[in-house]
């Protein structure tokens, strides 16, 4: 996109420096329409000049219709500068639109981003205690079951001194 802005930019540095040399040479062509007039003037005075009015005339005329294809010329490379310049603002305004919906995406992305984490980090925080509290009850059920086959081993004994006692009787 860059690219296209300075070609866009070189483009109109080229077209004004195009507009500056018509002008140039619009202020040389009214200098030398100015020299011209006097120049016919000088021939009404003089006789001895060589070119006849006819002639002065009609370089006039040519000169005259010059000046009006520059004017013509000048006026186009008006219109096409504002046309680029309208161009190239656009393109700066759509630039600046896309990098603004870039900066709220990133923006919102980010903060996605932070929730999730917060997320992440309550629920580490929450599978640490069921951690702990499955800890403890497996701890107390191991206590129990152990306390558990400590009975049944001391029925099993008294069960068999019974049927001992009674086999005795």
């Amino acid at each position: 996109m860059e690219v296209a802005f300075s070609e866009m930019r070189n483009e109109l540095q080229s077209r004004d420096a195009l507009w500056r040399k018509i002008q140039l040479e619009c202020q040389q062509l009214h200098a030398e329409l100015l020299k011209i007039r006097e120049y016919k003037d000088m021939q009404e005075t003089q006789t001895k000049h060589q070119l006849s009015y006819a002639q002065l005339t009609e370089q006039l005329e040519n000169r005259t219709a010059e000046l009006l294809l520059l004017a013509q010329s000048e006026e186009h490379q008006r219109e096409e500068l504002k046309k680029i310049r309208n161009h190239v603002y656009q393109e700066e305004q759509s630039h600046r639109s896309e990098q603004e919906r870039m900066k709220t995406e990133i923006s919102d992305l980010t903060e996605e981003l932070h929730q999730k984490e917060i997320t992440i980090a309550t629920i580490m925080e929450k599978a640490g205690l069921l951690e702990r509290q499955l800890k403890m009850e497996l701890e107390l059920k191991d206590k129990l079951l152990a306390k558990q086959q400590l009975l049944d081993f001391q029925y099993k004994v008294i069960k068999s001194e019974n049927t001992h006692l009674k086999e005795m009787l």
